[in-house]
């Protein structure tokens, strides 16, 4: 026995399909927007980080982080006499909650006086702020006091 679907259920399933893929679609949107944004903030934090300096870098920790944890004078001396000669995002931040990643970095740093090469391990934390489409580093700059040769 064949069975007849009227003309009105038919446009009803369609339209609750074409909803649900809708919100499906957006929903993806949102996810690919944030991963998008997360990509891009890796890739210019590295470069800040590796070729414009730990100064540069400190515009991509969380305004908030920065007002209440302000680098210190040495922290700045202590920047100064390092350049980065190598940065290992070792595979990549990794969720830790809807909008949040951590990342375990290895940066490698020479002193600009004995030209001493250590490498220093930097837990990051990023927070990802919705409403402006952005990343922010929690965790703060890294502690380029602790390291080994």
């Amino acid at each position: 026995m064949r069975r007849v679907i009227g003309p009105m259920l038919l446009w009803s399933g369609l339209l609750w399909s074409g909803l649900l893929s809708s919100a499906l679609l957006l929903s993806g949107c949102a996810t690919d927007k944030r991963n998008d944004a997360l990509e891009h903030t890796m890739i210019e934090y590295a470069n800040a980080v590796r070729w414009d300096g730990f100064e540069a870098a400190q515009q991509f920790v969380d305004p908030k982080v920065r007002e209440a944890h302000p680098l210190s004078s040495l922290d700045l001396a202590r920047f100064k006499q390092v350049q980065v000669s190598g940065y290992d995002d070792g595979n990549g931040p990794i969720p830790d909650g809807e909008n949040q990643v951590r990342q375990v970095v290895q940066i490698s740093v020479t002193n600009i006086h004995t030209q001493t090469v250590r490498t220093i391990v930097d837990h990051q934390l990023w927070k990802y702020d919705a409403e402006k489409n952005h990343w922010w580093l929690e965790s703060g700059l890294p502690d380029i006091s602790q390291g080994t040769n």
